[in-house]
């Protein structure tokens, strides 16, 4: 197994891996940093979690010339909270040298940025608004930019920053240039950008094993929209559920969520754009420390968070699209942990499910029975009883198989419907506490 030792790096780098704790590198950084050393152009697909802020991190801290006072390298990403985690890479593995790094974002009083840029930065970090405010007015130069790295780039296209990232890039030499794309995805225009603004680059695409893909159940709940509050407080009779992260689609929507949870004993913060970054980060840590059980979060608040041991994501809100459903789930079951992914959806979401189905396959996620289940439209006509009895699912089919969710010091398998009077969630009817008992179908 090829070691960090065999990469081409150089003693002190190993040194700053090596305090890290680490000494076997990743597949995405094995295959990216002797082509960053070298010099090369990259287009690399992996998907999150896998190490690759360090595979390019790593090899760009070594690149630098540390005599210099000049920009040599800028790293873009889509959200805030993403750069902060790609920043914090970069401390971590040039604690020992005399780096400079400015992070730059939106959101927040300009000032410190322009004062960091003023005292000299080695390695900007930015979102590309902001980034685009500061080079406008003058405060950015570009000009000895080295290395230029998009990450998360299929992410920063779903947020419309395509003409941003050209305009940015119009202000960086073509000469001596190395362009480093990275994307969980490679779409057409995620190609095609690449073939406008690499130059003849290696591509690594990096595929898990079934080994290293996360395991991650998926219960989906079909709910009624006006349910849906109700659902999630039985949901959180659940001990077992220490810490959830919940995606809601709009930021009007995490707000309300957290006031009924809280109004109902849960602990419970948001983070999404219309809070200050100061908020955004105290919410954060906050749920990351335990103090709040509950972190409700919308889509690019949450892009780049980065939470261990993580084992419960709901989705209030079907997520609209595949990949950003993708996305969400991957924040559980990470690091070779087990994860459960719960979504509410209701008839008017119906159509998101359906593409999950065409692209994933009827069995992405199963059907759980609880007390406000409601049948959604069918994805094609005609549908029949399944096997298992019961409603008719206009086109999904009943089963009897159970699920697991992630397991706890004091979790016991849940069991299946019927095997004990139990009203809802598993509360007997003579007032003890049983087993949670979920029921579910396959579709």
């Amino acid at each position: 197994m090829t070691q960090f030792n065999e990469l081409g790096l150089s003693p002190q780098m190993l040194a700053a891996v090596e305090a890290q704790g680490y000494s076997t590198p990743t597949p995405i950084q094995q295959q990216a940093i002797p082509v960053i050393l070298n010099g090369n152009d990259l287009f690399a697909t992996a998907p999150t979690g896998t190490g690759k802020t360090a595979a390019f991190a790593i090899p760009i801290l070594q690149n630098l010339d540390l005599e210099s006072k000049k920009i040599q390298a800028l790293i873009l990403a889509p959200t805030r909270e993403l750069a902060h985690q790609i920043s914090d890479n970069f401390k971590k593995y040039g604690a020992q040298s005399s780096v400079k790094i400015t992070l730059i974002y939106g959101g927040v009083p300009q000032f410190r940025q322009v004062d960091s840029l003023k005292r000299g930065a080695h390695i900007v970090i930015a979102t590309p608004g902001r980034l685009l405010d500061l080079i406008n007015q003058g405060f950015v130069k570009l000009s000895n930019v080295k290395t230029f790295v998009l990450d998360e780039c299929d992410r920063m296209l779903d947020m419309g920053f395509i003409d941003d990232i050209r305009e940015i890039g119009a202000y960086l030499k073509e000469e001596n240039k190395q362009t480093l794309l990275f994307s969980a995805t490679a779409s057409r225009e995620i190609r095609t950008l690449s073939e406008e603004l690499l130059k003849s680059p290696e591509k690594i695409d990096i595929v898990p094993s079934a080994a290293e893909k996360p395991k991650i159940d998926q219960w989906l709940f079909a709910v009624g929209q006006k349910n849906k509050e109700e659902l999630l407080l039985q949901l959180l009779e659940d001990d077992d559920i220490d810490a959830m992260l919940v995606f809601t689609r709009t930021k009007m929507g995490a707000d309300k969520l957290v006031n009924v949870l809280r109004e109902n004993g849960h602990k419970s913060v948001a983070i999404h754009g219309d809070k200050s970054q100061r908020d955004r980060n105290r919410n954060l840590d906050s749920f990351k420390q335990g103090r709040d059980r509950i972190l409700v979060a919308t889509d690019v608040a949450a892009r780049g968070v980065d939470i261990k041991s993580l084992n419960y994501v709901l989705n209030f809100d079907m997520a609209e699209d595949p990949e950003t459903y993708t996305h969400r789930i991957g924040r559980t079951g990470r690091a070779g942990t087990e994860g459960l992914a719960m979504s509410f959806c209701s008839p008017g979401e119906a159509k998101h499910l359906h593409e999950l189905q065409k692209l994933f396959g009827d069995d992405v996620v199963t059907e759980m029975d609880h007390d406000f289940r409601i049948e959604l439209p069918a994805k094609r006509s005609g549908g029949s009883q399944g096997q298992g009895g019961g409603r008719s699912g206009g086109g999904y089919s009943r089963g009897g198989s159970r699920g697991k969710r992630p397991h706890s010091n004091n979790h016991k398998d849940p069991k299946p419907a019927g095997e004990s009077k139990t009203d809802r969630w598993g509360k007997s009817s003579s007032g003890a506490q049983s087993n949670r008992s979920y029921s579910k179908k396959r579709f």
